[in-house]
C-alpha cells in the first residue's frame, strides 16, 4: 500500500483508515507445561526404554533439559563444543551455531535445515554454557557408546543421518506415554521437547541464579527472559524480601 501511495495510484494508504486493536497474546510462559526434575528423569527414562533408537536420544533431550539448549542448537551440537567434559563435577560446552527448520523451499542449500549463527547472536558469536554433573554423565557415556568421532555430530538420525523434527518428536510422545501419569498426560506438562528449555529456565531461576546469567546461558535478552519467565522470578518474591531484610538490619554495636 505505501509503495502504491508512492506511485502516486493511491492518495493516501487506505489501512490507515482503519481503526484496529491488536489482540493480547499471552506473553508469559504457562507453567503447566513446566516439568519438575522427578517428571523430567522420569520423561529420560521413557526415552531410553525405547530399545537403542531411544538410547540414542536421551542425551538430545538431556541438553534442552539441564543446559536450557534450543532443539535446533541440539540438532547441531558437534563434539567440539564441549569444552570439558571432567570426571567430576561440572562441565562447559561452547554453542556456535544452530540449525532451525525452515523448509527446503526457503534455505540456501534446499535442504530443510541450514546451518545459521545462534538466535539473538552475531555470526562468529558464541554462547557458553555449564554442564549439570548429571548432563556430564550422560554425554560421556553417550559418546562412548555411540562412538562419536572428534568433529562429529552428537544426535544423529536413525540411519546416521541429520536429526529430523519427525524422530524425536515421536521419541518424545512415547516417552511422555510411558513416564506420566494419565493426569500428568492428558495435560499440558512437557506437551513439546521445548518445554524442556522452559523447565531449566524456570529451574535455574528458582534456585536463585541472577536473571541476567540465566538470560546469557539461555541465549535470551533479560527484557525477555523477565518477560516470559515473570512467574518464575516472582515465586522468589518472599526470599528476595528476606535477603533484602537481612541487608538493611542494623549491626549489632
Amino acid at each position: 500500500m505505501e509503495y502504491a501511495c508512492e506511485q502516486r495510484l493511491l492518495p493516501v494508504n487506505p489501512l490507515t483508515l482503519i481503526k484496529w486493536t491488536r489482540p493480547r497474546v499471552a506473553q508469559t510462559l504457562d507453567l503447566r507445561v513446566v516439568a519438575n526434575p522427578d517428571q523430567a528423569r522420569r520423561l529420560l527414562d521413557g526415552v531410553r526404554s525405547q530399545g537403542k533408537r531411544g538410547e540414542r536420544m536421551v542425551a538430545f533431550f538431556a541438553v534442552l533439559y539441564y543446559a536450557a539448549l534450543r532443539p535446533e542448537e541440539a540438532v547441531d551440537l558437534r563434539r567440539e563444543a564441549l569444552v570439558s567434559l571432567p570426571d567430576d563435577g561440572w562441565g562447559e560446552m561452547r554453542l556456535t551455531h544452530a540449525e532451525p527448520r525452515s523448509g527446503s523451499r526457503w534455505t540456501d542449500s534446499g535442504k530443510p535445515r541450514d546451518r545459521q549463527p545462534l538466535k539473538h547472536r552475531a555470526p562468529g558469536e558464541t554462547r557458553s554454557v555449564p554442564i549439570h554433573p548429571e548432563l556430564v554423565t550422560l554425554l560421556r557415556h553417550h559418546i562412548k557408546e555411540f562412538n562419536i568421532p572428534a568433529g562429529g555430530r552428537l544426535f544423529v538420525g536413525p540411519r546416521g543421518g541429520i536429526m529430523t523434527d519427525r524422530t524425536y518428536l515421536g521419541a518424545w510422545r512415547k516417552a511422555r506415554e510411558k513416564a506420566l501419569t494419565p493426569r500428568e498426560a492428558a495435560s499440558p506438562l512437557a506437551e513439546t521437547p521445548y518445554a524442556l528449555r522452559h523447565a531449566a529456565v524456570s529451574t535455574w531461576l528458582g534456585a536463585g541464579v541472577p536473571p541476567a546469567q540465566v538470560a546469557e546461558w539461555a541465549g535470551h535478552s533479560v527484557a525477555v527472559l523477565l518477560r516470559v519467565y515473570a512467574k518464575c522470578v516472582a515465586g522468589q518474591e518472599e526470599d528476595a524480601k528476606r535477603r533484602i531484610s537481612e541487608a538493611t538490619r542494623p549491626k549489632s554495636p
